[in-house]
């Protein structure tokens, strides 16, 4: 016979469970909001004595309610994380083993590929497979007979969230641990993800390749390909989980093709050198020469006269005329006149005004001789006399 404190607990549960079912959409999220808070973290026997040995009755509600109403959407957040509460706690094994029977799985799998779910739902979803799939090698494998490994790939690569999807590479790293009768199809589902266009998802799929390739110890053919076309994105966490990949994958059976492979991207096709040409070309072409449009260049011959210093290459004296005196502030620059002989007089004259020692008809040094001062370039000042 139960006691007075016994009944009153029990009138409180039914009382609680009467409330739930008499209970609208508003009036059900807020008894959602309240258990969550108040419950977070409670053990098994806890949760027991909170609903005075009837928390069963409650997680069937809950399991019930999730069926019939996740494809709308509505509340599913606070729902689902109702759920985890129970399977998420200590000595819960019973609790689990309820919501499996009722066809959780294929539920929380079927929540991945809808498309009107929100992101945090299906979050919240990849937490609670989490659970299940820590629980023991058998619930592992209930998830992959129940085509989860495609449903949660899928799903790592059409996820917009980074942290959604690092949550989805815990769960498959879960799976290929501790589970030898389906590693090889986690393996290839981590393969398959490697030519999706979520660069997130390729980083995660081959960092979790990484250790799923030491545990399944064989290589699949088509590994290579993949690996080698994702060296080709332009993402540097990408590129870098790659190579981290490849360096693992030395130590099998595919260094020879994977070391083929390697070689030949260093290669450029011959759509792309003939693209970097016509680039050099087309640079080439734009480029002027050393004298600038429209420019003459003067060469020297045995037998002429010697340019004067400052004159230009078609005999001009620069911007001042043979015979015009420079502005006023400007300092008088002594050039050699070009019309004095070589020899030149005994005190030889020069622009800007004063003389300068004429110059020897047979110079000391035969590498500075005038008469071979042709040989230098037309463009190479020369000085005298030589240093």
């Amino acid at each position: 016979m139960t006691s007075i404190k016994e009944q009153a607990a029990i009138g409180r549960l039914l009382s609680f469970l009467q409330e739930w079912d008499n209970a609208g959409k508003v009036a059900r999220g807020h008894i959602l909001d309240n258990f969550v808070e108040t419950n977070q973290g409670k053990t098994g026997p806890e949760l027991e004595h909170e609903f005075s040995q009837g928390a069963s009755l409650f997680l069937v509600r809950l399991t019930t309610y999730l069926r019939i109403t996740y494809m709308t959407g509505l509340g599913l957040e606070k729902l689902l994380r109702s759920i985890g509460i129970f399977l998420s706690a200590v000595s819960s094994n019973r609790y689990l083993i309820e919501f499996l029977e009722v066809g959780g799985v294929l539920t929380l799998l079927e929540i991945l590929g809808l498309e009107k779910i929100k992101e945090e739902d299906k979050k919240e979803s990849i937490k609670l497979l989490q659970f299940i799939a820590n629980s023991g090698r058998k619930y592992k494998e209930l998830i992959c007979e129940s085509y989860g490994v495609r449903s949660i790939a899928e799903f790592l690569a059409k996820s917009k969230s980074e942290e959604t999807q690092e949550e989805v590479q815990i769960l498959l790293d879960s799976l290929v641990h501790g589970n030898p009768k389906y590693q090889n199809q986690v393996y290839k589902g981590l393969i398959a993800l490697l030519p999706c266009t979520s660069p997130k998802a390729q980083q995660l799929a081959l960092q979790t390749l990484r250790t799923a390739q030491l545990i399944v110890g064989t290589t699949h053919p088509s590994i290579v390909d993949c690996v080698l076309k994702v060296l080709g994105t332009m993402h540097l966490e990408v590129q870098y989980e790659a190579i981290e990949l490849i360096k693992v994958l030395v130590d099998y059976d595919v260094r020879l093709p994977l070391l083929k492979g390697l070689v030949a991207l260093l290669i450029p096709s011959v759509k792309d050198a003939s693209q970097q040409h016509a680039k050099i070309l087309t640079a080439g072409s734009g480029r002027q020469s050393y004298w600038g449009p429209g420019a003459r260049q003067h060469e020297h011959r045995p037998g002429d006269a010697a340019p004067a210093r400052g004159a230009q290459p078609d005999g001009r004296h620069g911007q001042h005329g043979p015979h015009q005196q420079p502005a006023a502030g400007q300092p008088h620059t002594a050039v050699l006149r070009a019309d004095v002989p070589s020899g030149g007089g005994a005190r030889a004259k020069v622009h800007g005004g004063g003389t300068v020692p004429a110059l020897p008809c047979k110079c000391p040094h035969p590498a500075w001789d005038i008469n071979c001062i042709s040989t230098l370039p037309p463009h190479i000042e020369w000085s005298w006399p030589p240093m």
